[in-house]
């Protein structure tokens, strides 16, 4: 068997740690904070974000923190219209075969550190960031910013959107600055009305804005998080935002969306980022997954889920891996997903522009066009990612 390193230790990178591990592989996860933790708010997660979990063995611990969701929601911002609905239990879960759920970031992460712990052949190391890698013949050799060196067959880079194995592998500069500034909160479900206690993702699109909200951590909080196109052109990651000030982003929006916005506390914000696909995340014994690879916006709640299927996937192909095939393993991947992934880059930034954002006559056409969709027709819109089991398929063959 052979000993991977692992640049970046996240949601990617421990399940990428994880998926190795079932084959008996050694792997080293160096992560460049000084303490293995994830920040942030709400996730979603789909079907096939539970298989993959299942996959990893962890599907069960998830599911004990998770929310089950009853349906996704679509509401018009500025009337308040209800426009259309996916259910998300009965038909859709028999088809997909795993629920849609909601989450706290922690609530998937701890699971995957937990595992990560348990193993012997993970070898968790904080305050380790990756500086860059050589490689010969028979391997690969990792320097850190500290000093330290790590020789391995193979090193996958799950260290972020900003990666440095990723710049040292494409030098492809930052990331690209969508323009879109996001505000996020979560309080206790107690500051929320019992009327207002909906067990659905809901989103509300409105001119330039959005604003999406639902349960997480057990019930026990709702997260809050609004997004306004405003031409944001410098990047901004987790900064206190006074709440007159994000309030102040959004004259027009409905009288229940306010309610709940209004509820918001602690805001923080981001400049969201993300960058164009691209076919080559491999350099002979190096591989890029998760956000290195294909940083998506969030707008099809998609990213952590392709982040897992990344793992599940890698991990099946360098079942067996010795120390002289790395190389192929590693580029059969790179072919097997970059295609879905980056579908699912595009996908989200389309539904930005074509679905939330839209205003006047175009906003109308879009209620329309919701509003006239059967749940079969929604199911089948989403089936090439929520109902994918092998996490090869694009979704340009047809629907499941």
């Amino acid at each position: 068997m052979a000993h991977v390193i692992i640049a970046g230790g996240g949601i990617g990178g421990l399940a990428t740690a994880l998926s190795l591990a079932r084959f008996g592989h050694r792997t080293t996860v160096l992560e460049r904070s000084g303490t293995f933790a994830e920040i942030g708010a709400g996730i979603q997660l789909g079907p096939n974000a539970f298989h993959a979990l299942d996959r990893l063995g962890v599907g069960e611990s998830v599911r004990e923190r998770a929310v089950f969701i009853d349906e996704l929601r679509f509401m018009d911002g500025t009337t308040g219209e209800k426009v259309a609905a996916m259910e998300l239990t009965g038909a859709y879960r028999e088809r997909f075969g795993n629920p849609y759920a909601v989450v706290h970031r922690g609530d998937l992460y701890q699971p995957l550190l937990a595992a990560c712990q348990e193993l012997d052949g993970v070898e968790l190391l904080a305050d380790a960031a990756v500086q860059d890698y050589e490689q010969d013949a028979a391997g690969v050799t990792v320097r850190t910013t500290g000093g330290r060196t790590f020789r391995g067959s193979a090193l996958i880079g799950a260290d972020g959107i900003r990666s440095t194995v990723r710049a040292a592998m494409l030098g492809d500069g930052e990331p690209r600055v969508s323009g879109h500034t996001i505000y996020r909160s979560v309080i206790p479900i107690e500051k929320v009305p019992e009327e207002l206690r909906w067990n659905t993702v809901t989103l509300w699109a409105g001119p330039k804005w959005h604003f999406v909200h639902y349960i997480i951590g057990g019930g026990k909080y709702l997260n809050l998080a609004v997004t306004r196109d405003d031409g944001a052109t410098v990047p901004v990651t987790g900064r206190e935002a006074e709440r007159d000030h994000v309030l102040a982003q959004f004259p027009g929006i409905g009288a229940t969306a306010r309610r709940l916005l209004e509820l918001g506390e602690g805001w923080r914000e981001w400049v969201l980022c993300d960058r164009d696909p691209v076919r080559t995340w491999t350099d002979r014994r190096v591989v890029l997954v998760g956000d290195a690879a294909h940083p998506m916006l969030q707008y099809a709640a998609q990213g952590a889920c392709q982040a897992l299927e990344d793992a599940v996937v890698l991990g099946d192909l360098l079942d067996g891996m010795g120390e002289d095939d790395a190389e192929q393993r590693l580029e059969k991947f790179n072919a097997v997903r970059h295609e879905r992934a980056g579908r699912a880059q595009l996908i989200a930034r389309r539904m930005g522009s074509e679905l939330y954002h839209p205003a006047g006559e175009a906003a109308k056409g879009r209620n329309a066009m919701l509003s006239a969709l059967t749940q079969v027709e929604m199911q089948n819109s989403v089936s090439w990612l929520h109902g994918d089991r092998d996490f090869t398929d694009s979704g340009l063959g047809g629907n499941r």
